[in-house]
Order: structure tokens, then C-alpha cells, then sequence
């Protein structure tokens, strides 16, 4: 079939008309309403992740089922979806119930040659890539059964929810799926773009003690507050470790680092006590530090978490629920762009402006 869809290649991004190959037997056709745009597509777009090119960018995709496979049983026509992360549901891991961490996920959601790739979508008689097996920012996407999550509440506004597939779900997942803290305890995630924002969400959520929030953008710290943050710091006039450590009289019990700046890593690990965990989400660079005396006299622990460990099979659906509750405003994360806008939505979301674009395709 014949859709819009964005391509980048040569570190441009434009509409183009493809051609969407038929599903196979495991596949659902999604027409896609809403497609969040994260910073992991920016890094496709400038190949600072290397994909095969030319690619069909988006990964934040929320639409609704149009043709379903032979195979498909759990799913039909008409029904709402949100489509997530690829992953090979065979691996170790994926056996396990930890699809983050799947031993194959690269190659499936970024591909490892066009000659290998398994994507779905031509220009013509060019292959085009597909970014975590799906593609969303698109008029339509090819979405496997695995990575696609059934929203049985259609009162939802469907073009929110995309963005519920890659970056609110990292940044809550890796609060309540991975650090698990104590409501005694206390939290400090640095960096108060959306994954970091829903972190704070995701730590009310768990109802945390001390939830701390540090940024450099004041807009940034006052949205913080109003999703729960008890304590705010403003990495640019105050020290954020010794603030961290008076606040909390010696360090918090966690670290979240969604900045992607290195220095603030090392920040990240000077912030937490002894037998404190740092859970590291953003894409930072090089960094040196002494091992030694940064994290084994104090039994510190690093981590790096993808997702946020999520199945979103079963977290999607919940954040969902909180969301309705009152209790997961993650809406007011988001702003709307019409399809052909996906420049002024870059533009936004690179200057700050909005935390997290979406692309609605009509």
C-alpha cells in the first residue's frame, strides 16, 4: 500500500511517498494517529546511533489496527494500540521477562545492514529501513505482535499515548520496575527533560520520601514541582552534590542521570550515600573517573537501564491507568504538531520549547 512517511538520510529528513509490503503472518497494520519524536530519533537522523540509510524514523507510535496477519489472534481490526520497542522474544532474556535487555535488541530496533534488515517499507525499488521494527512516524506502520500494546480504553485520546512507548516509559519504568524505592527513601534525577520529568512522576508514584529534581532551566524545576518533586536544584546557582547531601543529611538512596551530559554523571554517583544505586538512562559520552574511590569503599552500585525494564505489554496498559487516576499527568508533557510540522517540532524540541513533540498524521 502507499503512505507518507518521514525518511532520513544524509542527516535531512523528508515526507515522502513509499510503499508499505504486505503483513505477514505475525504483523498488524496500524494507521497511525499519533507519533511521539524522541532524541533517539534525532541520533538516527544525525547518525550519532548508526542505522542503515536511507530509514523511516519514529518509534513512539499510538494508532489503530487496520489488517492483521494469519497468525494474529489477540488482536483485530479497529482495535487501539501503542506500538513499543522491538525485541527477539527468543533470547535468554526475553525468556526471562526482561525484553530490555533482549541480546538481540540492537539489531532489531536499529538494524545492522540494509542487506539484513527486515523492513517492511520501499521507495520504488529501494529498501528502506525500519526503526524499531515499526517505523511510526508515518501515515501507516507494520508493527510485530510483540511489540505492540492493546489499549482497551478508547476514551483515551489516542495521540497522547505514543509517546508512552520509548521515553515516559523509560523514565517511570526505571523508577518502579528497576530502583523499586521505599517510601522512606529518597531520589534525585538529574536532567528534567520528559524521561527525567517522568521519573519524577514515577517516583510519586512509589511514593518516595524526598523526590529531588536537578535541571538548569527554571521552567524545567517548576514542572518538577507541580509532578512531585519535593526539592528542586538549579544545577547552575548552587553546587547540585552538596545540595543533594544537605537535603537528604548524607546523599539519596538513588540517582537517576537523564541529562546525557557526562559530568553530570559522576554528579549522579557523589549524590548518593553509601550502598546508594545510580541508574544511568541518558545517552552520555566518555568519562573519566577513579573507580576505586568513586564506588567500592561506599558499595555503590551503577546501572544502565534500557526502557525502563518495562514489558509494555503489561506497564503501558497500567500508566494508562494511573493516568486516569490523576496520578500520571503525563499529558502535560506533550504538544501536538500537525504531519507536515515535524521541522518546527525538531526545531522545539531542540531549543527547549517542548519537552515532547508529537506528529499527528490525519
Amino acid at each position: 500500500m502507499n503512505i507518507k512517511a518521514y525518511v532520513a538520510e544524509d542527516e535531512q529528513v523528508q515526507l515522502k511517498d513509499l510503499q508499505l509490503k504486505d503483513v505477514g503472518p505475525d504483523e498488524l497494520l496500524v494507521r497511525i494517529v499519533g507519533s511521539g519524536l524522541c532524541h533517539t530519533d534525532l541520533g538516527v537522523l544525525h547518525q550519532d546511533t548508526p542505522t542503515p540509510t536511507p530509514i523511516v524514523l519514529g518509534h513512539e507510535g499510538a494508532g489503530i489496527v487496520e489488517q492483521t496477519g494469519s497468525a494474529v489472534t489477540d488482536f483485530e481490526e479497529g482495535d487501539h494500540v501503542v506500538v513499543s520497542f522491538n525485541y527477539c522474544g527468543k533470547c535468554e532474556n526475553c525468556l526471562n521477562g526482561v525484553p530490555s535487555a533482549c541480546e538481540n535488541f540492537f539489531a532489531a530496533n536499529f538494524g545492522v545492514s540494509m542487506e539484513e534488515s527486515d523492513s517492511k517499507i520501499a521507495d520504488g525499488e529501494e529498501k528502506v529501513a525500519r526503526l524499531f521494527g515499526q517505523s511510526s512516524l508515518a501515515t501507516h506502520c507494520i508493527s510485530n505482535v510483540r511489540n505492540t500494546v492493546k489499549i482497551e480504553d478508547k476514551d483515551v485520546d489516542l495521540a497522547l499515548l505514543g509517546p508512552l512507548a520509548c521515553g515516559i516509559q523509560t523514565g517511570a519504568g526505571t523508577v518502579l520496575n528497576k530502583l523499586k524505592p521505599g517510601i522512606g527513601d529518597a531520589i534525585v534525577i538529574f536532567g528534567c527533560g520528559s524521561v527525567g520529568l517522568s521519573a519524577v512522576m514515577g517516583a510519586k508514584l512509589a511514593n518516595c520520601k524526598t523526590i529531588i529534581a536537578a535541571d538548569v532551566h527554571e521552567n524545567r524545576l517548576e514542572m518538577a514541582k507541580e509532578f512531585g518533586a519535593t526539592h528542586v536544584i538549579n544545577s547552575k546557582e548552587e553546587d547540585p552534590v552538596e545540595s543533594v547531601k544537605s537535603i537528604t543529611n548524607g546523599g539519596a538512596h538513588f540517582a537517576i542521570e537523564a541529562s546525557g551530559v557526562s559530568p553530570v554523571v559522576l554528579q549522579a554517583i557523589r549524590s548518593v550515600r553509601p550502598l546508594g544505586t545510580i541508574a544511568l538512562v541518558g545517552v552520555a559520552g566518555n568519562l573519566d573517573f577513579h573507580i576505586h574511590d568513586e564506588l567500592i569503599p561506599t558499595n555503590k552500585t551503577m546501572v544502565g537501564v534500557v526502557e525502563g525494564q518495562a514489558i509494555p505489554k503489561l506497564f503501558i496498559p497500567e500508566l494508562i491507568s494511573q493516568y486516569k487516576a490523576g496520578k500520571f499527568p503525563f499529558d502535560k508533557l506533550i504538544k501536538k504538531y500537525d504531519m507536515d510540522e515535524l521541522d518546527k517540532a525538531i526545531e522545539d524540541m531542540e531549543s527547549g520549547e517542548t519537552l515532547k513533540p508529537v506528529i499527528e498524521f490525519s
